[in-house]
């Protein structure tokens, strides 16, 4: 269910700070036009800490709305109390959600048995296909392979996002990993080689922008045709690179105000770039083309 290119949906705010439902629909939309494989709202990318409980049901409701089963829906559900992550969970199996993106406690930082006791707590009092989400940079908690190994044996652990950086890592999971267990990438710029190490795919911020070109790449990736992908690559790692110059999601929100797709608002602590980042953003956006014609759902 989960592979190719699923996109880590932003939370559009309009200027007051509330949450822009028009312009959620417009990009959960423009996402199925362009051919994504599966959607993550209410993940880092869509600014999940800031969101209350009913806002965070929103988001996903509306997003489960708009894709009328075209695609999956793994929906944010993380955080560093276990009981309350399972309770947020039992809701979006109510809505119908069809998994879960489920990042590792962040803060409190639970032991490798701690993690494990964690999502198997989860997976068994909600029947949905778990994501583990391992980005050890943001929640300071890494899933080990070791780790992970354990948990592929509980039937609805389902896959992984890997976001460790740690390629070698990444290669010890997809060792040690049953066929089933996807391994999906979390850095946009690393989805070749993950995939070329047996990865399925790419969880990607960058596809918020440009959706259809980079399914188009996941697929070529995971079809063998690395040329291809590389090309892909090449074109649009300068836009990859800059959605991090500041921290997700202040740049990717800022390029798609820019791209005329939503409002440039953020929930506190995060605020807009840098004048000198949102140049950097700007620039980028005219290398490649994004500023004239930013809602073509064609890949390259």
């Amino acid at each position: 269910m989960f592979t190719g290119c699923g996109t880590a949906l932003v939370t559009p705010f309009r200027s007051d700070g509330s949450l822009d439902e028009a312009a959620l629909r417009k990009l959960v939309r423009r996402q199925i036009e362009a051919g994504i494989t599966f959607l993550a709202p209410c993940g880092t990318t869509g600014e999940s800490p800031t969101l209350k409980r009913a806002e965070h049901l929103r988001v996903v409701e509306i997003t489960l709305e708009e894709a009328k089963g075209k695609v999956p829906v793994a929906a944010g559900a993380g955080g560093y109390n276990t009981a309350e992550v399972i309770e947020l969970a039992q809701e979006l199996l109510k809505l119908g959600a069809d998994g879960l993106l489920s990042v590792t406690p962040y803060y409190n930082k639970p032991t490798q048995e701690g993690v494990y006791q964690h999502y198997k707590a989860i997976a068994k009092a909600v029947p949905l296909p778990v994501i583990v989400y391992s980005v050890q940079g943001r929640t300071g908690c890494n899933v080990e392979s070791a780790t992970m190994k354990r948990l592929a044996e509980i039937d609805n652990i389902v896959a992984i996002k890997e976001a460790s950086g740690n390629i070698g890592q990444m290669a010890q999971m997809a060792h040690q990993l049953p066929e089933r267990i996807n391994i999906l990438c979390g850095d946009d710029a690393i989805t070749i080689p993950l995939i070329s190490l047996g990865g399925r795919g790419v969880i990607s911020v960058v596809s918020n922008q440009v959706p259809a070109e980079m399914t188009h790449l996941a697929r070529l990736a995971l079809a063998g045709d690395f040329a291809g992908a590389r090309a892909m690559q090449r074109k649009w790692l300068p836009l990859m690179e800059v959605n991090f110059v500041e921290s997700n999601p202040i740049p990717v929100k800022a390029a798609m105000a820019i791209m005329g797709l939503l409002e440039p608002v953020w929930r506190l602590p995060l605020v807009p770039p840098s004048e000198a980042n949102r140049a950097k953003i700007e620039a980028v956006l005219k290398a490649c083309g994004l500023l004239a014609g930013a809602r073509s759902t064609h890949a390259d």
